[in-house]
C-alpha cells in the first residue's frame, strides 16, 4: 500500500558499525563494541524439562551464545524455572529467552525467570476487531490500553534486570497500526515505535528490537528503516537480525544470509538467528559463517556514504544498457564502495565476483543482496550461477522456483513439520511463481503466511489445516493425507505444472 506522507530519510552508511547501547542479558551484553551475538531457539516441549536443557546443551555446545523458549500459557512460563535450575545444575548458565504469545500474564511470570522476554506488540493490542479506520481519539485510547496492558511486563523487567526484545512481525501487524500505515515495511517500524515510546515513558530501556519477515526485502527495508528512524530519534537500542520462516537445506541457508548479510555489510545488527526448519543445533553453524564473514565491519570505515531511503519495496530505475554499466568485483569492492562510487551516476552497476581471493558464500551472498536492495546491481554474475540464482530468487528478482515458507518450528509444534516440509517440497519445487507455506502452529502460521498462495499449518497432535491463500479449506486433517490433500487443490485450482 503507498502512501504519499510516508517520509523519507538520509542516512549515513558507513562500513564501521552502526553504533548501539550496550544491554545485558544476564552476564551476556548486547551491542556497544561487542561482537554479534547468536542464538537459537529450542523446539522441544517447555513442559518436558529434560528434552528442553539436553537441547540447550547441544545449542551451547555448537557455539549459541542465547537460546528461546517458547511460553505459551502460565504453566510452561513457570516450567522455565525448572530448566534454568537444571541448566545451571549442570554448569550451563547460558542465558534464557521467554518467547511470548498472546498471554501478557506469561510474559510477567516468566520476566521473573529468564534474563530476557520477547514480545510481539501485536500480541499485546486489540486483535481481529475487523477495525481499520480509527479517529485520532481512538487512535490514541488504543494505544493507551496496549501501554497499560503493557505496564505490568515492564514493572518485572525493572525489577529483576530482565531484558525485553520487542520482536515485530511481519505477519502480525495490528489492524490498528495496518489501517493508519498500511501493510508495509514502516508500519513495522511504526509498531516498534510505538512500544519504545512505552517503554521509555515508563523509564525502561533495557530493549533489543527487530524486524521479522519471511520476505527478505520486506526485513531488509523494514530493518533500514527502523535504524534509520531510530538514529533520526537519538535512540540506539541494538537491533537483531533474522529471516523468518526461511525453510530449510541450501534455500533456507541462502535466503538467510542474503537476509541477514545485506544488513551487516552495511554495519546494522547487534545479534543474529538463523531459522532453519531443521534441528535447531544445524542453526549455528550458518550463523557463524554469516558473523565470520562481517567479523571486518568496525575497523574502518569512509563514513560519508549517504543515499536516501525510500519505504517502498523497490526503488525503480529507468532500464539501462548493460554495456554501459560500470563494472565492480565483489573480491576487490565492498557494497559501500560501490554505492559511494555511483551515488552521483545515473546508471546501475554489472557485479562480478572476481578471482582474487576467495569469497565465502554468506559474503557473497549478502554483499550481492545489500546491492540488490539499492537497486545497485543490473547484472549479477558469480563464478556459481546456481548461487546466482538462488540469491536473485531469495532476493525477490528472478524466480526459476516455487517458494517455500517455513518456520523453524518450536514448543508449540504438534506434528512433524520437518518431514512435511520434506515432502511438500518434493512434489512441489517445480512450481515456479508459487508460494506454499509450511507452518508449525496457528500462533503465527495464518499470519506469517500471509502471502502466501497456499498454506499447510500445524493446529493439533498430529493434524493440519490448509489455507488457499487467507481462506480456511480444509480443518484438521491428518498429517498422513494432508500432502496429497494440498497438491489436489493445487491441481483444482489449474496451477499444477508438469515436472
Amino acid at each position: 500500500m503507498e502512501n504519499e506522507n510516508i517520509p523519507c530519510w538520509t542516512i549515513d552508511l558507513p562500513v564501521r558499525r552502526r553504533k548501539s547501547r550496550e544491554v545485558m542479558v544476564g552476564k551476556l551484553a548486547i551491542g556497544g563494541d561487542n561482537p554479534v551475538r547468536i542464538q537459537s531457539m529450542t523446539n522441544t516441549d517447555t513442559m518436558d524439562t529434560k528434552a528442553t536443557v539436553e537441547q540447550c546443551l547441544r545449542l551451547v555446545d555448537v557455539g549459541c551464545e542465547l537460546v528461546r523458549i517458547t511460553a505459551s500459557n502460565v504453566q510452561a512460563a513457570e516450567n522455565l524455572y525448572n530448566i534454568k535450575n537444571e541448566l545451571s545444575r549442570r554448569g550451563c548458565d547460558v542465558p534464557l529467552v521467554a518467547d511470548i504469545h498472546f498471554n501478557p500474564k506469561a510474559a510477567e511470570v516468566a520476566a521473573a525467570i529468564v534474563e530476557k522476554v520477547r514480545i510481539n506488540p501485536g500480541n499485546y493490542t486489540d486483535r481481529n476487531t475487523g477495525k481499520y479506520d480509527y479517529t485520532e481519539q481512538e487512535y490514541a485510547d488504543e494505544l493507551q490500553r496496549t501501554a497499560d496492558r503493557l505496564y505490568p511486563l515492564i514493572q518485572v523487567c525493572k525489577k529483576h534486570s530482565t531484558a525485553m526484545r520487542i520482536g515485530i512481525n511481519h505477519g502480525s501487524l495490528s489492524e490498528r497500526v495496518m489501517g493508519r500505515y498500511g501493510d508495509t515495511p514502516y508500519a513495522m517500524v511504526m509498531a516498534a515505535m510505538e512500544f519504545i515510546n512505552i517503554c521509555r515513558q515508563m523509564d525502561y530501556n533495557d530493549l533489543v528490537l527487530s524486524m521479522k519477515s519471511s520476505n527478505v526485502k520486506v526485513m531488509h527495508y523494514a530493518t533500514r528503516m527502523l535504524a534509520a528512524m531510530m538514529q533520526q530519534e537519538g535512540f540506539d537500542y541494538p537491533i537483531h537480525l533474522g529471516v523468518t520462516e526461511a525453510g530449510n537445506a541450501r534455500e533456507g541457508r541462502i535466503k538467510s544470509m542474503t537476509g541477514i548479510g545485506s544488513l551487516l555489510a552495511l554495519g546494522i545488527g547487534d545479534t543474529i538467528r538463523v531459522s532453519l526448519t531443521e534441528a535447531p543445533e544445524n542453526e549455528i553453524p550458518v550463523a557463524r559463517q554469516i558473523r565470520e564473514a562481517y567479523s571486518h565491519i568496525g575497523i574502518s570505515g569512509r563514513g560519508d556514504v549517504t543515499l536516501k531511503l525510500k519505504p517502498e519495496f523497490r526503488i525503480r530505475r529507468t532500464p539501462v544498457d548493460i554495456a554501459s554499466c560500470r563494472q565492480f568485483s565483489l573480491s576487490e569492492h565492498s557494497p559501500e564502495e560501490i554505492l559511494y562510487a555511483l551515488k552521483n551516476e545515473p546508471v546501475a552497476a554489472r557485479i562480478v565476483q572476481g578471482k582474487n581471493k576467495e569469497i565465502s558464500t554468506a559474503r557473497l551472498a549478502g554483499d550481492s543482496a545489500a546491492l540488490i536492495m539499492e537497486s545497485a546491481v543490473e547484472t549479477l554474475e558469480l563464478n556459481d550461477s546456481e548461487l546466482t540464482a538462488d540469491i536473485l530468487q531469495a532476493t525477490g528478482e528472478r524466480i526459476y522456483k516455487a517458494e517455500f515458507i517455513a518456520c523453524p518450528s518450536c514448543g508449540r509444534t504438534k506434528y512433524d513439520i520437518q518431514s512435511a516440509l520434506e515432502q511438500v517440497k518434493k512434489r512441489c519445487s517445480h512450481l515456479k511463481g508459487l508460494k506454499i507455506a509450511v507452518m508449525g502452529c496457528i500462533v503465527n502460521g495464518p499470519g506469517e503466511m500471509a502471502d502466501a498462495h497456499y498454506g499447510y499449518i500445524g493446529s493439533r497432535e498430529g493434524k493440519v489445516h490448509l489455507y488457499r491463500a487467507k481462506q480456511l479449506v480444509c480443518s484438521n486433517v491428518d498429517e498422513k493425507e494432508a500432502v496429497d490433500r494440498l497438491v489436489e487443490m493445487i491441481k483444482q485450482d489449474g496451477k499444477w505444472q508438469e515436472e
